[in-house]
């Protein structure tokens, strides 16, 4: 048998053999990308949101109450990681397999419940408790949607790692029988 028409051979029966390995459904808790399309951007309304009701805050009369200047930073960087949560959540909505970005979306997540617990201790000390806990409420709104993102995301890595898996034996099982010794064709 040529050598072409053996590898063609080879590469159509691992190609089968993975496709038969491949699961018929997503596995037990693994969330399809159009279910969790909505709660990313239930996640880019919450950061809009966050964003919004960060504008309404004044740290400047703080700092002129003796706060530190690091609520400034932080108020900074806290609207800024709002309005970026609001755009990476919503582009991964349109594309949710995309793992560095759905850890791109978490990290913002958490970063910004970080820095809005700063912001509402600072809230609480230097202007009203009331205006405190009313930041505190926006931002658990998101729990639910958080925890969520993190389930599907550990579900994502771990689907990929068994894809990665599979793939890789096959191919080393294609490249050994690639690789070895042909039998000479026999005479008759």
């Amino acid at each position: 048998m040529p050598a072409a028409l053996r590898a063609l051979t080879i590469l159509a029966g691992a190609a089968a053999l993975w496709a038969q390995t491949q699961p018929a459904q997503q596995p037990a808790g693994m969330l399809n990308p159009w279910e969790i399309a909505p709660v990313l951007e239930e996640i880019s309304g919450h950061g809009a949101r966050l964003a919004e009701g960060l504008g309404h805050i004044n740290v400047r009369p703080w700092i002129d109450h003796g706060a530190s200047e690091t609520y400034l930073e932080q108020w900074q960087s806290a609207t800024e990681q709002a309005k970026a949560l609001a755009d990476t959540a919503g582009a991964l909505a349109h594309n949710p397999e995309k793992l560095s970005a759905g850890l791109d979306v978490l990290f913002r997540i958490q970063a910004l419940e970080t820095m809005i617990g700063s912001l509402e201790q600072g809230m609480r000390k230097y202007q009203t408790p009331a205006d405190a806990a009313a930041l505190a409420a926006l931002s658990a709104e998101n729990g639910a949607n958080r925890s969520r993102l993190e389930r599907y995301l550990v579900n994502l890595a771990a689907d990929q790692e068994q894809q990665l898996q599979v793939m890789d034996s096959e191919a080393q099982r294609c490249r050994a029988l690639l690789t070895a010794p042909s039998q000479p064709p026999r005479k008759r």
